[in-house]
């Protein structure tokens, strides 16, 4: 097995960027979902009712900046056009702790569970697909741990999905079969929620080892 993917998403929500390689910390990837959009209340604003967020792509700069459309995140630009689609008093908020995570830090797909999903695996928003893994072995790894190289990952559990995976990432079209092909072949779960319990550095096609529980 061996890392096949990793991606990035500089502010949630938005669609990210394919890294050749990434820094791994106990809050995942680094620079990962470091900007949020917040409404009046200083709540987050995400794709799940706000689906236009998507149309976005966050990235760092050299310095490690988030951008969004290749535009500093907290350019006035920027802020307009996100309250076009999250609302006129949405704002956007650089917050790099641990409650910037709706579950854990990290998102872990399997190129063998995409294939038996049958759609772009981006619709799944993972942070590294694991590659050669047959099938849907992933379901058989809940509890166990990771290991690349010097980083060690912990497997929490399956995630259930949410209404993202019904929006092709290019286009926003919106197919609501999606959703339920989830609930009706895989139990409304696909990729590993994760966490980092030793720091380090990843790269793409890194030999990747699976401990089960």
């Amino acid at each position: 097995m061996y890392v096949k993917e990793i991606w990035r998403y500089p502010v949630k929500s938005m669609a990210g960027e394919s890294l050749p390689a990434a820094t791994m910390t106990v809050l995942g990837i680094e620079g990962d979902r470091i900007v949020q959009v917040r409404n009046a209340s200083e709540r987050p604003v995400t794709a799940r009712t706000h689906p236009g967020l998507l149309k976005f792509r966050a990235t760092l700069d050299d310095f490690g900046e988030p951008l969004v459309d290749g535009i500093p995140w907290n350019d006035p630009v920027v802020v307009k056009a996100v309250r076009k689609v999250a609302g006129p008093e949405s704002h956007l908020l650089r917050d790099e702790s641990a409650y910037r995570f709706d579950v854990l830090p990290l998102l872990v797909a399997t190129d063998g569970a995409i294939a038996e999903f049958g759609r772009d695996g981006r619709r799944l928003r993972p942070n590294i697909v694991i590659g050669g893994v047959p099938g849907l072995e992933e379901r058989k790894w809940e509890g166990g741990v990771i290991r690349l190289g010097d980083v060690v990952i912990a497997i929490q559990d399956l995630r259930a999905r949410c209404i993202m995976p019904t929006y092709i990432p290019d286009t926003l079209a919106h197919d609501p079969n999606v959703l339920r092909d989830i609930v009706k072949r895989f139990d409304g779960k696909l990729a590993l929620n994760c966490e980092v319990v030793r720091s380090g550095e990843i790269r793409l096609n890194q030999e990747v080892q699976v401990a089960r529980r």
